[in-house]
């Protein structure tokens, strides 16, 4: 069957559509994705305002016709953290509902990390052992570890590269003081979760998901994503090292210059690098490998087990 995802990010609106059926390998058939940055349409009381709920039915009805077009039995609509931590967000649902008869699910964070997690477990599968996966999207950073598919530990930080960018760095080139004190701030969150991984025992392979991550791994020379889905590529920690202070004494205008980077997410590149680094270190991970697979892989893989076999 073809089935179909509508991804309601921080960032994006992403509408996946696969050729899929039970026990096989879903197969990317058509990608659709508008830029939408919800994460920065919130106002001070932390509500999407109404010029941001105007956008987000309309791109959401482009996606239901994209969806039309291309055949989508089924569609798997949800939404993550820019819409569960909007104070407006049941107002949000009922407007893109009743507009466009499409009723998002939001996910928790927990679920992020593992329906990430499963999509991961998937790719590398069980040869991998002890999985740490860590996931940077632009509200929040999903950290999960476990042996099976189901993980023994998922949290949800609010550490995505969008939120952190508009908070905290408003400077462009950032200043030094800024950088300096997100660097604290990233670092004190994610040090509050390690031990409980810790207790878990080391990893056996340690994997990372998300734009982010592909960006940070293709500046330190990973393959291009022309290369294909099966080449492997590697993130190590010495080389996003020796990248932050060079990506914090650019502009966004010059980090979208670099290998990789596209225009719309070089503003978020630094926080993104920044979180990464701090997760590597506090997490002594000295080398990961970017999973192609993530979040709306595991919601497909998820929807598949339920179905079956044929």
């Amino acid at each position: 069957m073809r089935l179909g995802v509508l991804d309601v990010g921080s960032n994006t609106v992403h509408l996946l559509v696969v050729d899929a059926h039970p026990g096989a390998r879903p197969l990317p058939a058509h990608s659709h994705k508008v830029e939408l940055r919800l994460a920065q349409l919130l106002d001070e009381g932390g509500a999407i305002g109404p010029d941001g709920v105007d956008r987000l039915a309309a791109v959401v009805k482009e996606a239901l016709q994209a969806a039309e077009d291309k055949g989508v039995e089924d569609l798997l609509p949800f939404a993550t953290s820019a819409v569960r931590e909007a104070s407006n967000a049941d107002d949000v649902l009922a407007r893109v509902h009743a507009e466009t008869g499409v009723e998002l699910t939001v996910l928790t964070g927990a679920e992020e990390a593992r329906l990430t997690f499963l999509a991961a477990r998937r790719w590398f599968g069980w040869s991998a052992g002890r999985l740490l996966v860590l996931d940077i999207g632009g509200g929040s950073l999903e950290i999960a570890y476990g042996i099976d598919e189901e993980p023994d530990a998922a949290v949800s930080l609010p550490l995505g590269a969008g939120r952190l960018t508009g908070a905290r760095l408003p400077d462009d080139p950032p200043h030094p003081d800024d950088v300096r004190a997100l660097r604290r701030h990233v670092r004190t969150e994610i040090a509050r979760t390690v031990g409980e991984f810790s207790r878990l025992g080391a990893p056996d392979h340690v994997v990372a998901t998300s734009k982010t991550f592909r960006q940070l791994a293709r500046i330190a020379g990973a393959a291009r994503s022309a290369e294909g889905l099966y080449v492997q590529r590697e993130l190590k920690r010495a080389s996003l090292e020796a990248w932050v202070p060079r990506l914090a004494a650019m502009t966004s205008t010059e980090r979208a210059e670099l290998p990789g980077v596209s225009e719309g997410r070089a503003h978020q590149l630094l926080a993104g690098a920044l979180v990464a680094e701090a997760a590597m270190d506090l997490f002594h991970v000295e080398n990961l490998e970017i999973c192609p697979w993530a979040l709306r892989e595991g919601v497909i893989l998820r929807r598949l087990d339920h179905m079956g076999p044929v």
